[in-house]
């Protein structure tokens, strides 16, 4: 499972067979997110466990480094649909 990085206690990756659109798991204390990226903005699919607050702050952490994890995605995965435009 490709980790993008860690910030702030948050581990940001995706899963070796993972699929399309381009989105980024987020964990955090054995709970977890997962976020469809759309441009330039963060899109909620789910939380397991996460607070209000630390969604936020993966929101907010994601919309930051959403050029690295398209990057990664396209590095790992090639860029057969690039829908993150």
């Amino acid at each position: 499972m490709p980790e993008i990085f860690r910030e702030s206690g948050y581990r940001f990756y995706f899963y070796s067979d993972d699929h399309e659109p381009i989105h980024i798991h987020v964990e955090r204390g054995g709970c977890d997110a997962k976020f469809t990226l759309r441009g330039n903005k963060a899109e909620l699919v789910y939380n397991y466990g996460l607070k209000p607050s630390e969604i936020k702050t993966a929101t907010y952490l994601v919309e930051e480094n959403i050029d690295k994890i398209v990057k990664h995605w396209i590095a790992y995965f090639g860029q057969k649909n690039n829908n993150n435009k």
